[in-house]
């Protein structure tokens, strides 16, 4: 929780990237209270009441992934939404002429989203994905570097390409982070 509110304070995508990892932490924890408690919030030097609000906070997500039927896998509604929100940047931004900054970091980005996109049998022309999920390129961004982070916490080898790949995306996003910051202190 503390991490969590620091990171949405100050940039957006480490949010994001932080709170899917979380979520994939509940699941390893098979959302068990218990297991939460003595794995992650015994860990947090913290005063007993700043424990008991991690506690509630913990307690509060694990009663949304059950609401929102994301026990197995997806993304909590709130994270889903701030995703689109910065779709949405995206789009503006991509449309503004004198956001090239932004656009030069796109294009150097996008041949690693397009080969993303492929790879997960995402239909780039029509936004349309297998089955039911649409994903916007902003959601393929922040799944590629999640992935990357998951890579790196495995100590798995990862390929010079990949690693190019992730840094193009990673400014794109760093970029986009930033106006999203200031389009939400305006």
């Amino acid at each position: 929780m503390l991490v969590a509110l620091q990171k949405r304070k100050e940039n957006i995508v480490e949010y994001i990237i932080y709170m899917w990892h979380v979520e994939d932490l509940l699941r390893s924890c098979r959302f068990n209270m218990d297991e939460i408690e003595t794995l992650i919030i015994a860990a947090y030097q913290q005063p007993e009441e700043v424990k008991q609000e991690i506690r509630q906070w913990y307690q509060d997500l694990i009663k949304m992934a059950f609401d929102e039927g994301i026990v197995e896998k997806g993304h909590l509604l709130f994270l889903k939404n701030i995703v689109s929100a910065l779709a949405a940047l995206h789009d503006r931004l991509l449309h503004t002429p004198h956001e090239t900054v932004y656009g030069s970091l796109y294009y150097k980005a996008l041949p690693a989203i397009v080969q993303l996109r492929a790879k997960r049998g995402i239909e780039i022309e029509f936004g349309a994905s297998v089955g039911d999920h649409v994903s916007s390129e902003i959601e393929t961004c922040l799944t590629a570097v999640y992935g990357y982070f998951i890579l790196k916490l495995q100590a798995k080898n990862i390929s010079a390409e990949t690693t190019e790949s992730i840094k193009h995306i990673s400014q794109l996003l760093a970029f986009l982070a930033a106006k999203f910051h200031e389009t939400e202190n305006d």
